[in-house]
């Protein structure tokens, strides 16, 4: 079975620049530079599609081979998760994205290191335990959508985002690209910043009930 870490080193790995009028991976109907992804469920690959394919797999419920990524950016910033939480998860670091991958029918989580992005052996119980606790964060599609989590740290604002999966990509490829040394280098971390400004401004703020 493909591993969730082989999955994430594929999709982020460079890609040579798309030749003029890229194409539908389904259709081969062209499409422009801004379009849509499925998420190849037995392959574990994310597929650029028009909109017409795309369509085609909107049904979350339906059991489908493919899955569309959908448009949702939701922010909770009435989730608190404290230290001795976070800790609980063994990450060593305070930023990590979670999904869960149907075919390994378990969440997966990924955080950016040195190495580049580095899978979480994820404690399952301790991350059943978060959520049971934070029920309104517990919305995630499998495999297409992800929870993004940025600790607090130094004055760096706590954060919790869901996003598609595919901006989690985009997000561990670039930082990939730009770390640089031990803690990831000046521009590292303000792509980071750059990154969470964005998608906090384009998501919908989501108040849990206390």
């Amino acid at each position: 079975m493909t591993s969730a870490f082989g999955v994430l080193r594929r999709l982020t790995a460079p890609r040579p620049p798309a030749p003029a009028g890229e194409r539908c991976e389904m259709c081969a109907d062209p499409i422009g530079e801004a379009h849509q992804h499925v998420v190849n469920i037995e392959g574990r690959q994310l597929m650029c599609v028009c909109r017409g394919c795309y369509l085609l797999f909107t049904d979350q419920t339906a059991a489908l081979r493919y899955r569309a990524v959908p448009d949702r950016y939701l922010s909770f910033p009435d989730v608190v998760i404290d230290q001795d939480e976070w800790d609980s998860l063994e990450i060593p670091v305070g930023l990590a994205f979670f999904f869960r991958n149907s075919t390994l029918e378990r969440t997966v989580a990924f955080y950016p290191s040195p190495a580049g992005a580095t899978e979480s052996e994820l404690p399952l119980p301790r991350w059943r335990a978060i959520l049971d606790r934070h029920p309104e964060i517990d919305i995630a599609a499998d495999d297409v959508e992800a929870l993004l989590i940025r600790m607090p740290h130094r004055g760096r604002p706590r954060a919790c985002l869901l996003l598609p999966i595919d901006a989690c990509y985009e997000f561990v490829g670039r930082m990939r690209l730009l770390w640089r040394g031990f803690d990831g280098g000046q521009e590292a971390h303000h792509y980071i910043e750059e990154f969470f400004t964005t998608m906090s401004a384009r998501a919908r703020t989501e108040r849990g009930a206390r």
